[in-house]
């Protein structure tokens, strides 16, 4: 076969505990007026703190927005972006969770190009460079930091949307474990098993035909040659810390494995796209109003068990890079590392109603370019059949 890849990164990438103290360096190559987006429970955190007083040390100007919510409510960007145009940034800085470097991706976006955030929607709808961007994650999870895609919740449409763009990948990302540590066990549970979801499902995405043109086309193009290398390698190194650096949070290793393992899920990811579990999560979490990667872990086994028939080798990959004997322990292995670091093991347990499966059902099969992405065609029936197993937790169903 021949090899095909692609790989849509940062300009800089930079790893390693202590590097957030570089930021006023790398931020003084950027731009003058530095436009810091945060959330308020960090805004008063030291660390935070100290970075700001790295930029405005480097000679820039800042004004700091503190006002990011959860998931990002498109009214909440459009307000921000407002608020911050009198300023005129020539820099944007997201330092925080998922969310914190959503809406820094969204800001940019707005302050290049105006308009809506709703005006962005889907693929390649961004029509150029946005305002440099740079990106710090304070969890361990998303890989926001790396990927072309920022996440808004739409109260029109009930459901998550997402403006994905290459253009929307940070300039700069400064990734240092040591923010991570301060994470409490369920936050660092929940954003180390979206992680690991991230990357199982890149690792296992639909492989298409590789025709010239196809990364013009989509954002997403699924697994790929350069994408498994990232996936692979992120798969080893979160089930070897993720366990470690919930039981411990100050075990700096751990929290040095699971930081390296969600950047680079976010880089297989950023290009292969993610699959079933996701699709069927946005509905779910729509509902429950339970966190994404609760979500998205706890369907995880249910989705690889429907797609093993097309994904033996894989498993058997995957089995190698973590130790296990075959790839037949896969699927029992990561459901029972969800299980031991908190992860709820039933769509029931994480709060569905039962008379919602058949709706769920629906609108997970009308996220195209998810289901596209999963490697075992998922019709209608057989979606159905997926969500009731993993509402009642009989995953002997899908055998």
């Amino acid at each position: 076969m021949d090899l095909f890849g692609t790989l849509r990164a940062p300009r800089e990438l930079i790893f390693g505990s202590g590097q957030r103290h570089s930021l006023g360096r790398v931020a003084a190559g950027l731009g003058k007026r530095a436009l810091v987006v945060t959330d308020n429970r960090l805004s008063g955190d030291l660390d935070f703190q100290d970075m700001v007083g790295k930029l405005r040390d480097a000679g820039l100007q800042v004004q700091v927005d503190s006002s990011t919510l959860p998931d990002v409510p498109v009214e909440s960007a459009a307000a921000s972006a407002a608020a911050a145009s009198a300023f005129k940034p020539d820099l944007v800085v997201g330092i925080g969770g998922g969310s914190c470097l959503d809406m820094a991706k969204c800001l940019a976006v707005l302050l290049r190009h105006g308009g809506r955030p709703q005006d962005y929607y889907g693929e390649y709808n961004v029509p150029g460079p946005v305002v440099p961007l740079i990106a710090i994650p304070t969890t361990a999870g998303t890989g926001s930091e790396v990927t072309p895609v920022a996440v808004l919740s739409d109260s029109e449409r009930s459901l998550k949307v997402g403006i994905s763009s290459p253009h929307l990948i940070p300039t700069v990302s400064i990734c240092d474990p040591d923010l991570t540590v301060t994470c409490p066990r369920s936050l660092t549970a929940i954003a180390g098993a979206d992680a690991l979801t991230h990357a199982i499902e890149a690792f296992t995405a639909i492989r298409r035909e590789a025709v010239p043109g196809i990364a013009q086309d989509r954002v997403f193009v699924g697994k790929n040659a350069i994408s498994d290398h990232f996936a692979l390698r992120a798969i080893e190194l979160l089930w070897n810390g993720l366990e470690a650096a919930c039981t411990n949070g100050a075990d700096i290793a751990a929290r040095e494995q699971v930081m390296m393992g969600a950047t680079l899920a976010g880089l297989a990811f950023g290009v292969a796209g993610t699959a079933a579990a996701h699709a069927i999560q946005y509905p779910v979490g729509a509902l429950t109003h339970t966190a994404h990667g609760s979500g998205v872990a706890c369907l995880m086994p249910y989705v690889m068990t429907w797609n093993r028939p097309a994904i033996e080798s894989e498993l058997d990959q995957i089995a190698h890079a973590t130790g296990l004997t075959s790839g037949e322990a896969v699927v029992p292995a990561i459901a029972a590392l969800f299980k031991r670091i908190g992860i709820p093991v039933t769509l029931s347990e994480l709060g569905l109603a039962e008379d919602r499966i058949t709706w769920v059902a629906e609108q997970s099969c009308g996220i195209a370019r998810l289901i596209q992405n999963n490697p075992r065609p998922l019709p209608l029936q057989d979606m159905t059949r997926l969500v009731t197993a993993a509402y009642s937790g009989d995953i002997a169903a899908l055998h």
